[in-house]
């Protein structure tokens, strides 16, 4: 992601590493420029970041098809090949700078740590930007199941994928959303420190990978996989809300509780230390107590 900070621009430019304050900063100034947009530019953005986190699916449906797998059971090998195709979806919004609403499970809510006046504005971009993302899923759901653009085995490959994503228990999806929006807003934070868009690829590549491979739920993307495992009728249109509220729920609980509270604790409690360490430095050895050890 491009920087407007000179301070991490500057950082970035000498290949140094950025303090966690600098990132911080960083992730403050893409909130303020998402936070501006109006709420049609967010929808819209919303709604093509819903139909492009299909092709996370697509790529590993087409990846299992060519494979050869044929049951719900894939050997280990398959599993592991497959899910190196995941992370695409995620690279295209990303760095495109689509509107992901796990993705502003960070930005925006850093900023409201921040600055509380931006709480009602950050409300209205979730409640923007979520329907739009399920939207978009359901576009691509439409596309896949009710169109010839794909092959038969490979509509056949992600319903097989959504009916994984819903054999789970309500409290399970829940946690598994946890670690799936922890994943996602870690890797928004990190891309916010990254050097280069070859250093971005690299660290979305990685976090999502394992994503996929452990089918943490991810309210947008496993949205993608289920409304073709409904629209297929794989699966009652009841089954959908009882994952996707759990889901939502865990996504929001990981991105907030483990990335953004824990980082802005990090920066702010940073910046105490900073001062002590700074104010024991401007004290001279004149000004230390006589007979002090």
């Amino acid at each position: 992601m491009e920087s407007t900070e000179p301070g991490l621009a500057a950082v970035q430019k000498n290949l140094a590493r950025p303090s966690a304050e600098e990132i911080f900063k960083q992730v403050a100034t893409n909130a303020r420029q998402e936070l501006e947009r109006p709420s049609i530019a967010l929808a819209l953005s919303g709604f093509g970041a819903g139909v492009f986190m299909g092709l996370s699916a697509l790529g590993v449906a087409i990846a299992l098809k060519i494979l050869g797998v044929t049951s719900a059971a894939a050997p280990a090998s398959a599993q592991i090949v497959s899910r190196m195709f995941y992370p695409i979806g995620f690279i295209v919004v990303i760095l495109g700078r689509a509107q992901l609403f796990t993705e502003n499970t960070l930005y925006p809510v850093a900023l409201v740590l921040a600055e509380k006046r931006e709480f009602w504005n950050t409300m209205r971009l979730w409640l923007v930007v979520l329907p739009a993302n399920v939207l978009g899923a359901f576009a691509f759901g439409c596309l896949a199941a009710h169109t010839s653009a794909f092959e038969p085995a490979t509509v056949s490959q992600i319903s097989r994928l959504g009916t994984i994503a819903l054999d789970h228990p309500s409290m399970q999806i829940f946690w598994s959303g946890v670690t799936g929006g922890w994943i996602i807003a870690l890797a928004a934070w990190l891309v916010s420190g990254s050097h280069s868009i070859t250093g971005s690829v690299m660290v979305i590549w990685m976090l999502t990978f394992l994503m996929g491979l452990g089918n943490f739920a991810h309210c947008v993307a496993s949205s993608c996989e289920i409304f073709v495992t409904v629209l297929a009728h794989q699966a009652p249109w009841s089954e959908y809300p009882r994952w996707f509220f759990p889901a939502v729920a865990g996504n929001i609980c990981g991105g907030v509780g483990l990335v953004t509270i824990l980082e802005y604790g990090q920066v702010m409690h940073g910046k105490v230390i900073e001062a002590v360490v700074r104010d024991g430095r401007k004290r001279k050895p004149e000004d230390a107590t006589p007979g002090a050890p």
